[in-house]
């Protein structure tokens, strides 16, 4: 720490040790001579303390203990601490010796001067630990935390940790508070410029990020830790290139928003992912708002085993519901989130249902026996090349088995609606979206009862079944070649949990009528999707793994949007949910007029066009619903 460099915490830390040392000599000589000092010992007194300051200061320094993060104090520093105040007494005493014998000084005055000093110094460290990170959790608990690591490990894997900061303190005081885990921690690398050559219960910051690969063959480190769960997309894959580079394993913690209560852990460690690499931030909820049209109340998803549906489940039963309602197609996968379900809310809450929402007579039955409040509805073919070969298929599923739900919603007086919609809805090109687009145009036609109608549009789900990543993570696997449609193919992609709350959330905030749109970032090149993944499962893109271009689908876009022309977008309070809706009144009059005057007439001939399976005559009445649709 050279001139000029000196941080206003040491800073402030010095000046409290000069105070320290000060106080201690005064309060040595006030308790050998009982609080009455002669004007003899007084001159004694300020020569002392003019004496040690520099000297114990310069001692500390040796010590290292103008290096450490004040917030991370432990038993480390205050073991130093010690030391250091055992070795200026020490000094202290061999040179009164050997200058004047202690003639005219009394030795009890430096003994307890060196112990008293020792307290002062560690005592103010020790109420910085305390204030930083109490937090509500009690001194004591803080306390406990400063004396959790009594010494260094000596013998592990050698292993070097990405990040000095909390979650890095975290992990450092599990691995060296638990030999069992065999890890040898050598050190830290963190790009603050405040953090270099500083240290935490011993262990320092060898340098910036950069350094990795010195580091990792000097000190023959075998493993990597990522303690870095606030890092952007940017700074992880910057990280992650650094990791490969040196060709040793490397393990993450997850986002702060996938910590439990905060809580940082070895267990906690797993593989980098792309969700990673994609880097969406935490999700705020204003829960009282979800809790009140959820808490207490008989709820209905359906498409419940689906990727989005089950999440949204996995939601819903955190604010307490009355009755839960679980409708999907599928026996594996209704199985499954029912059997995960029940762990969490009691069973006799929970009913799954094994059904279409075609079947209206099924419906009928859901809705009379359980009578639902609340309704998310996730049921919906939305694989784009299935459905584009498979149109009757798209129809009856996700239009007519949507205008059931609906129709059967408003005869038994569901409170609120929330339809799960997609980008591709769009100015669709394909079936899958114009589908969807029709859906939407439902829902706003038959708003303006007593039950609220809503739409929530949102793009491409990492990790949902059938998206790209388990397609291409698969590729992988088999060594390849990676098929991607175009070279400037673009999508936009959030994770599953991201997009369930924030449906709950815009749920929350619909009066009805409202298409809402999530907020999606920024659309990802496909091809560089694809060379991340390629790179994570630890190959080099087009030469351990090729990557082939195949030319676009039936139906597929080079990018999607999220507005149509005609819509005007608002924001809400929530920075991440803006609602869209037709540019007037007059406009959502017009359009619910032409909904419900002339959508009847249209849906029965495409029911015809779906039963006969005739992809022409589907085509042509989608185009005279949804004009913008261009297949």
């Amino acid at each position: 720490m050279g001139p000029g460099k000196i941080k206003t915490s040491t800073l402030v830390v010095i000046a409290a040790d000069c105070a320290s040392i000060a106080l201690a000599q005064i309060l040595s000589y006030s308790f050998r001579f009982e609080f009455v000092i002669s004007a003899k010992e007084l001159n004694n007194l300020l020569i002392g303390i003019l004496f040690l300051i520099p000297l114990k200061l310069i001692i500390l320094y040796w010590f290292g203990l103008y290096r450490g993060m004040w917030r991370y104090t432990g038993i480390n520093d205050l073991i130093n601490l010690a030391k250091a105040n055992a070795v200026a007494t020490l000094l202290i005493f061999s040179s009164l010796l050997l200058i004047n014998r202690f003639h005219g000084l009394s030795r009890s005055i430096f003994l307890m001067d060196g112990i008293i000093c020792f307290l002062l110094t560690s005592g103010f460290r020790v109420i910085i630990r305390l204030s930083l990170t109490a937090n509500g959790k009690g001194v004591g608990s803080s306390l406990l935390s400063i004396v959790s690591l009594n010494k260094k490990k000596v013998t592990g894997i050698p292993t070097l940790l990405l990040g000095a900061g909390d979650a890095g303190e975290s992990l450092l005081r599990e691995i060296v508070g638990n030999p069992k885990l065999d890890i040898l921690p050598v050190g830290f690398l963190d790009d603050s410029p405040r953090k270099m050559g500083q240290a935490l219960h011993g262990y320092k910051v060898l340098g910036s990020l950069d350094r990795m690969k010195i580091m990792v063959d000097r000190f023959g480190v075998k493993r990597i830790f990522i303690a870095m769960p606030s890092a952007t997309a940017k700074e992880m894959r910057r990280v992650v290139k650094l990791c490969d580079e040196t060709g040793v394993p490397y393990k993450t913690l997850p986002g702060l928003g996938n910590l439990i209560d905060g809580s940082v852990s070895i267990k906690n460690l797993r593989d980098v992912n792309y969700e990673d690499l994609l880097g969406r931030p935490s999700v705020y909820l204003d829960d009282e708002s979800i809790s009140k049209y959820l808490s207490g109340k008989i709820i209905l998803v359906t498409g419940a085993g689906g990727s989005i549906g089950s999440e949204i489940c996995r939601q819903i039963i955190k604010y307490e519901p009355k009755r839960l309602v679980l409708l999907d197609h599928s026996e594996l996968n209704l199985f499954t989130i029912e059997s995960e379900l029940k762990y969490f809310l009691n069973p006799d809450k929970l009913n799954g249902i094994l059904g279409r929402v075609q079947h209206q007579n099924l419906m009928d039955k859901i809705f009379d026996q359980y009578q639902p409040q609340v309704i998310f509805h996730a049921a919906a073919f939305k694989h784009v090349p299935l459905v584009e070969n498979n149109p009757w298929e798209g129809v009856s599923n996700n239009i007519l088995g949507s205008k059931v739900v609906m129709e059967t919603a408003i005869r038994h007086g569901v409170e609120r609606f929330v339809l799960i919609s997609t980008d591709k809805a769009v100015r669709p090109t394909n079936i899958m979206g114009a589908c969807k687009r029709v859906t939407e145009l439902l829902a706003q036609s038959m708003n303006g009862g007593d039950t609220k109608f809503m739409s929530v549009r949102f793009g491409n789900v990492v990790g949902s079944s059938g998206s790209v990543i388990p397609f291409f993570r698969d590729q992988i696997q088999r060594g390849g070649p990676v098929t991607v449609t175009h070279p400037e193919v673009t999508r936009y992609f959030m994770t599953i949990p991201e997009a369930s709350k924030l449906v709950l959330q815009a749920g929350a905030i619909g009066n009805g009528g409202e298409i809402f749109v999530l907020e999606m970032g920024t659309p990802v090149k496909i091809m560089q999707m694809a060379e991340d993944l390629i790179r994570l499962s630890g190959k080099e893109p087009y030469k351990d793994i090729d990557i082939v271009v195949t030319g676009l689908r039936e139906g597929e876009k080079l990018y999607e949007e999220l507005v149509v022309d005609n819509e005007t977008v608002s924001t809400t309070f929530h920075d991440k949910i803006m609602v869209l809706r037709p540019a007037d009144n007059e406009d959502l009059r017009k359009s619910q007029e032409f909904m419900k005057k002339d959508i009847h007439d249209k849906i029965v001939r495409l029911s015809s066009a779906a039963e006969r399976c005739d992809s022409k005559s589907i085509k042509l009445i989608l185009k005279k619903i949804v004009p913008e649709y261009t297949p």
